[in-house]
């Protein structure tokens, strides 16, 4: 909880501040005070049974300060409860993970006397916005005071004010001790150890933890490729013909990490409790829109919209703009080679130093291309996909992932895929791919870590003047901390960082056999990227709220189709090596068989990695197995239970009467 700060309900309850509500500062009053009468009531009345208050008015030094700023809490009672609503897993006394229910609460291992420490500050947020978010509609036609603004019944209050504008934004509050404390063992300090990968769980949530703990765990498993690489490199810098052994290296390497990250995923996820939870049913998004129907999963009125319109948007114009792309991606590439022929012609007719440095100047701007034309499709990628009207927020992520890949793989490695396998030039394609790795890398780190960075400060220092100079050493006024954090930058997920370690994990397996030095450069992107991300989390960014997580999600799928990749291509480039063809010297025929038998050999080989290697070590299987087991025999003791307090509450019914003890017959 958030020591050293509280707020009094209306009722005069004081209660910890959790989560920050800002409404428009137009917004009418009756439908203020409509959602917070709804925010306050009862559960058996249709509310979320939370604690609100207003920012104090004294607290708005200026009239550009919104109004509309509301904190929310809980009691520690509500909080309880609602994490046996959310099926949260905490630690038994035995040592396993198991959901947590109320009337079992003293059997947990860190539940002390009323459990005020029992859950942490993330886990209270998360519980509150998943009460809030299921705050439903019920007898309301329209939100008070905007009467074109219709409520169906059954459907997400919050999100359907926060779709309409009435809801400007919704986040959780920093805990500015424990940030401290985070910060100091993250990125404060520069060592060469691993991430506290348990704090930031507890203070971020399982969701972030997998994406540092994967770029962790991707960091360390690119240093034998490194290692390996560097003195390859230096040893045959002009000798691209024993490039075959450390292809077949490559082709090793990318299968195993990804198998070995599962069993990692897998250990991690069974820790924090999330392994075997279960996946709470979805709400529509707030974006989704349709004609009012009957939903006959739910039994509630809901938008709906029908499944064929949004297929014709996708097959006729989401697919068609998508090969578009490629097809522009494709003619600037083209272009891209006339430059690198124009210039190596410059250069051979009279080569100098500053001809020299000219050859790099058509890669350099091909890959500033590539990341404008990346960030210009990722823009109309999201438009497109929001176009298309899923109601889930998953079919959502999963539809504009697609897009963005597809785009994002042909976009950084046609060109790469041209030089070898058509212009088979690997002296060029070397050139090539250190060019966009090492530019691609810059400008990333300008644009995601540095920039966002000397923003937030400019704005802290424009805004917040005297705020800024009592941050660093004394503890902010409630209402000062609430101004900072909601001027801050909001988090906008995971979704990009694990698109550029998709993209590294490509240049890496794909073609780092002909530039060794791909593994070292991803390895020193990756430890900035560490202490860069780290610091955007705690300085830049608005605390995001914790979400569950089992594993990567989709991007475990992305991941092993470019492994699957990376197998092909390295078969190929080892059959184009001199040393291979060299064994067939008059039939390239047999030479493409022999290749393509070689692939289909290593594919079937990795397939059968996936099934021998497990996805779940042994002993987190057997602690799973022991939990069903056991939960199945306390289902059937409750089961004879209450059947034997059945059969004794219907037996005085069967009781013989007297009628009957003197030989009358006896009737029910």
């Amino acid at each position: 909880m958030q020591k050293g700060l509280s707020v009094s309900d209306s009722d005069g309850s004081t209660f910890a501040p959790l989560v920050v509500l800002e409404l428009a500062p137009n917004t009418k009053e009756e439908a203020v005070e409509w959602l917070l009468k709804r925010i306050r009531d009862k559960q058996q009345d249709g509310g979320a049974e939370l604690l609100v208050e207003k920012l104090s008015p004294e607290d708005q030094s200026t009239e550009k300060d919104n109004p509309n700023v509301y904190m929310v809490g809980a009691s520690m009672r509500r909080l309880l409860f609602g994490a046996e609503d959310v099926g949260l897993f905490k630690e038994f006394n035995d040592g396993t993970m198991r959901s947590f229910t109320c009337a079992n609460r003293h059997n947990f291992k860190e539940f002390q006397g009323d459990g005020d420490s029992f859950l942490s500050m993330a886990e209270c947020q998360y519980i509150i916005k998943h009460e809030l978010d299921t705050l439903r509609a019920k007898g309301e036609a329209h939100v008070p005071g905007y009467p074109k603004m219709k409520l169906y019944p059954g459907k997400s209050v919050i999100r359907r004010i926060q779709s309409k504008g009435i809801l400007v934004q919704i986040f959780p509050l920093h805990e500015n001790e424990e940030l401290k404390r985070l910060s100091f063992s993250w990125y404060k300090q520069f060592k060469l150890s691993f991430q506290p990968l348990d704090d930031i769980r507890h203070y971020f949530g399982e969701g972030l933890a997998l994406y540092f703990a994967f770029l962790e765990y991707f960091t360390f498993a690119l240093i034998p490729m490194a290692i390996i690489g560097i003195p390859y490199y230096l040893f045959d810098w002009e000798d691209y013909d024993k490039y075959t052994v450390f292809a077949g290296f490559n082709l090793v390497w990318c299968t195993v990490i990804l198998e070995l990250w599962k069993r990692l995923s897998a250990s991690l996820a069974y820790r924090w409790g999330t392994l075997s939870r279960k996946k709470a049913f979805e709400e529509p998004r707030p974006g989704f829109h349709g004609i009012l129907g009957f939903n006959p999963v739910t039994g509630r009125e809901e938008p709906l919209y029908p499944n064929f319109k949004r297929q014709l948007r996708i097959y006729l114009v989401s697919v068609p703009f998508v090969l578009l792309c490629l097809y522009l991606s494709l003619y600037v590439m083209m272009i891209y080679f006339e430059m690198e022929g124009w210039v190596l012609m410059i250069h051979d007719e009279e080569p100098t130093f500053w001809t020299g440095v000219l050859l790099f100047i058509p890669s350099v701007i091909y890959a500033v291309v590539i990341e404008i034309m990346n960030l210009i499709y990722r823009y109309a990628a999201e438009y497109l996909t929001n176009w298309e009207n899923h109601r889930l927020e998953s079919t959502f992520q999963n539809h504009l992932v697609l897009k963005v890949l597809v785009f994002n793989f042909f976009n950084c490695f046609a060109s790469l895929f041209y030089i070898a396998f058509v212009m088979q030039d690997m002296g060029l394609l070397r050139q090539s791919l250190a060019t966009l790795l090492i530019t691609s890398q810059i400008l990333n780190q300008i644009m995601e870590a540095f920039l966002p960075y000397w923003l937030q400060r400019r704005r802290n220092k424009k805004a917040h003047r005297r705020v800024i100079k009592t941050l660093a050493d004394k503890e902010l006024p409630l209402s000062d901390q609430v101004k900072l954090e909601a001027d801050m930058s909001t988090y906008l997920g995971t979704f990009d960082d694990y698109l550029e370690l998709f993209l590294l994990f490509g240049y890496v397996s794909l073609f780092s056999c002909v530039y060794p030095l791909a593994a070292v450069l991803v390895v020193l992107n990756n430890v900035t990227e560490m202490y860069s991300d780290a610091l955007k989390m705690c300085k830049v960014f608005k605390r995001p709220f914790s979400e569950p997580a089992a594993d990567v999600g989709v991007w475990q799928l992305a991941f092993e189709a470019m492994s699957v990749i990376a197998v092909v291509t390295n078969c190929a480039l080892i059959g184009m090596s001199p040393q291979v063809k060299s064994y067939f010297p008059e039939s390239d025929t047999q030479l493409i068989m022999w290749v393509v038998a070689g692939e289909h050999l290593l594919l079937a080989v990795k397939f059968i990695l996936t099934f021998v290697i497990p996805d779940i070590p042994k002993n987190i299987q057997i602690k799973l197995s022991r939990l069903e087991f056991e939960s199945l025999e306390a289902l059937k003791k409750r089961r004879q239970t209450q059947g034997r307090k059945c059969w004794r509450a219907r037996a005085p019914q069967k009781r013989i009467s007297d009628d009957e003890r003197r030989g009358q017959p006896f009737r029910y």
